[in-house]
């Protein structure tokens, strides 16, 4: 359990920016147009 919050300490920026680049990434996905979702689902 210790060796956790070791890791968690000491990479706590890097999962604050991983979270942080997913969020945004859901975010700018979000706002593209459905009319370019169209080409990529029909293979």
């Amino acid at each position: 359990m210790e060796t956790i919050y070791q890791f968690f300490n000491g990479n706590l920026l890097l999962i604050y920016l991983l979270i942080f680049t997913i969020i945004l990434g859901f975010e700018v996905i979000s706002k593209v147009p459905t009319v370019l979702h169209t080409h990529l689902c029909r293979g």
